[in-house]
Parts: structure tokens; sequence; C-alpha cells
């Protein structure tokens, strides 16, 4: 885990609160899995706007989530952010978050990114696209179901199964068709692959651009973020990508979340409710997209060049929490059909 406040101010409260000053006025205690870089500009602008002081650990999802039931009634912690509905709901699941009420919020996040009682709200969206190549692919995939069709062998790169997006895209597909044809459907997209699964999102851009395979999956910043700036094997061959937002007549695109949610012991809660309300402000929206090439979670915020140019797309509006709770048994038809 990376603890962002001073060495000494740490050491001097991690006897009794686990690394944080948890009960200080005008305070934040976050506990971050974005490892972003650019939020920093987030929070910096929401302690001058405010005169709260943030305190963060960062870590993975898991060891976070872990570390606020070890804590339990003495967590410090005020908000946990996530980056992913699974492990949003697996938090859920075990208590850590405490439902809130704020019309801010509710008017501005649409339902289908937000818990129905305010435990969790989503703030920035990655769209799940298809990928491909220009010269390669006269008629390429314009649907999810599209990807386990025959005609595509051989052709497609993909992350593990054991990867969240991956799962999170098969429990989409169990919410809105039942288990048996997502099972028939992770068949056919494994019967298409142009090699085992393999890296991260990047590393399925780039097996376009070697000629690795002509058709990928993967979420739209990852791709953004090769508009915006230098990325080794996927910007040089950008021209010849082309992408699709799937199922634009159907359920709409699958969208990977990034979400916040009030700690369940927030020694701070209205310091915590006031921080995601400015994530929902227009200033904290358009840097999600500026800052790290995400679609925001309100709709009508101005987009990042780098962002505008895939376009807009319609989503998938089925509940996340929904798909989350789905996410188990998305991994059980992986490991059924021995999709590694």
């Amino acid at each position: 885990m990376t603890f962002t406040r001073p060495i000494a101010v740490l050491l001097a409260s991690v006897v009794t609160l686990g690394g944080l000053p948890a009960f200080a006025d005008g305070e934040l205690n976050i506990y971050s899995s974005r490892h972003y870089d650019t939020d920093e500009r987030l929070y910096s602008d929401f302690e001058e706007a405010t005169g709260i002081t943030i305190n963060r650990i960062e870590g993975n999802a898991d060891e976070l989530i872990a570390r606020m039931e070890a804590e339990g009634a003495n967590s410090p912690a005020d908000i946990l952010l996530t980056v992913d509905a699974s492990r949003t709901y697996r938090a859920d699941q075990k208590g850590l978050y405490q439902p809130i009420e704020s019309e801010v919020l509710n008017r501005r996040i649409p339902d289908y990114l937000r818990h129905p009682e305010g435990h969790w709200f989503g703030f920035s969206q990655r769209a799940r696209i298809i990928f491909y190549a220009k010269d390669r692919v006269e008629e390429p995939p314009r649907t999810y179901a599209d990807l386990a069709d025959p005609r595509y062998e051989g052709l497609i790169c993909t992350r593990s199964a054991t990867n969240v997006y991956s799962q999170t895209l098969l429990a989409a597909i169990i919410t809105h068709e039942g288990r048996d044809a997502a099972k028939a459907w992770a068949e056919g997209l494994k019967n298409n692959l142009a090699r085992d699964p393999q890296g991260g999102d990047t590393d399925q851009l780039r097996g376009l651009v070697s000629g690795e395979c002509d058709i990928a999956v993967a979420n739209t910043y990852y791709f953004a973020r090769a508009i915006r700036t230098e990325v080794d094997g996927v910007t040089s061959g950008l021209d010849n990508i082309g992408w699709i937002f799937p199922d634009q007549s159907g359920y709409g695109a699958h969208v990977n979340v990034s979400t916040g949610g009030v700690a369940a012991h927030a020694p701070n809660r209205d310091n915590a409710v006031k921080f995601l309300e400015y994530l929902a402000s227009d200033q904290a929206q358009e840097y999600f997209s500026n800052g790290n090439d995400e679609y925001p979670g309100v709709s009508g915020v101005a987009l990042a060049p780098s962002v505008a140019a895939l376009g807009y797309f319609r989503s998938d509006t089925v509940g996340l929490g929904e798909v989350a709770e789905n996410t188990p048994e998305a991994q059980q038809v992986y490991n059924e059909i021995g999709f590694e």
C-alpha cells in the first residue's frame, strides 16, 4: 500500500488508527484503489475549495477491503474508492459502506451508476468495446454476440478469464441472457482466440498493431491514452485501428466504472458526503476525462479531446450491482469451459 501523507505524520498515528489521523476537524480519510497520478488534481482542488485536508492510503481494492474489515468500527476510513463494480459489490456485501441521501448525487448520477440506497456511486466510465485492424477486417463485429461468431475464428485477442473486466462482461451477458446463453458465448469466444489470453488491455491493442490478432476487446481509456500521449506499440499504429461500440441497437455498450462510497464507520461523514458531491461536479467530472481519458459519469459534461475522438455511445443501463452479483458465476462458467 502507498501512504500519501508525510511519514512522520503517519507514524505518529499508526499505533491506534492504522496510519491515518481519523478524528481531526476538517479532515477526510480516503482509502483508494485508483492509482493514477493525474488524480492528484482532484484532491488538491477539493482541499483548496473546502479547506478540508485529505489523507490517503492507496492499495489494490482487495487489500483495502481486507484492511477495513480488520479495522471494524475503529476504521479511520471515510471514503472507499474502487475501480470496478465487482469489488464495489464485494465491499458492500461485507457492510463496508453506509447509505447516504444526497439530492445532488441522486440528481446527477444516473440510476444504473449508483446503489439504490446510496451505498455507492459511479463517477467515471470506461466502455468495453471492440477494436479491429482496418486493413484486415472488412466487416468487424458489431455486437458482443458477434465475437463468438465462427467467421472470426483465430482473430481475437482478449484478457484472461481471471481479469475483472472479462468477468464483468460475461456477468453482464448472464444478467441479460441467462447462464446457458452466456456459456455458449464464452465457448464461441474461446474458439475464436488468436492466442492464449495474456497481458493487459494495452497488450490487446499492441496485438492489433503487430498483426498477432485482427480484433481486440479493450476498455476505451487505454486507446484514448494512446491518442493523448505516446504508448509504445500502440500510438504508431493508431491510423489502422478502428473501433465499434457494441450493441448500440440492443442493450448498449458494457461499462466498467470507478466508484466511491461513504465508509460504514466514517468519522468525518459530512466531509465524506461533500467529497462525493464534489466528484459529481462538472469540474471534477471534466477532470476524470481530461486527466485519465475516462468518460464522465454525469451526462452532458465536456469530453477530453482524446475521449471525444472515440465519440459518444449508448451504454448498457442494467444495474451494475446486479451485474457484479453475477461475477462469481461468470468465473465458474469460464472455469467449466477451460477459458484461461
